[in-house]
């Protein structure tokens, strides 16, 4: 299956977290919104495979997007996940909608293959993503 997804994240405690090429961020304890893709046909490149590896919490995980990066933190936690199945890229369209919403952003976060600021967005309380997609 291709398609897109959000993953909400509850960042429990104010950390400072080392995302890959971003170097050593600060992050604000609360929620964070990480929108991804998943468009291929086999391998890790499926809407499944890729949930499931961001599900992992195996030690031996080949930290790779920056979004494995946070989720390795031991003060995070996956709250909900939305898939949307489909062959069209949203990726962006989404992150539009919700950076509208949001209370801040990490700049370049997840966005290193497009034009988007970023795809990882802060909100200090999160009460579903109805709130944020109109």
């Amino acid at each position: 299956m291709k398609g897109t997804y959000i993953i909400v994240i509850h960042l429990l405690e104010n950390s400072k977290i080392k995302i890959g090429s971003l170097g050593i961020l600060d992050f604000i304890k609360g929620y964070y919104l990480y929108i991804g893709s998943a468009m291929g046909n086999k391998g890790s490149t499926t809407l499944e495979n890729r949930i499931k590896r961001h599900l992992s919490v195996s030690n031996n995980k080949n930290l790779f997007w920056h979004v494995d990066y946070l989720l390795a933190s031991k003060f995070c936690l996956i709250t909900e996940i939305y898939l949307i199945s489909t062959i069209i890229r949203l990726e962006c369209i989404i992150s539009k909608e919700v950076y509208k919403a949001s209370d801040n952003y990490i700049k370049n976060f997840g966005s290193s293959d497009c034009q988007c600021t970023s795809h990882l967005y802060y909100f200090k309380e999160f009460r579903g993503i109805k709130d944020c997609i109109n």
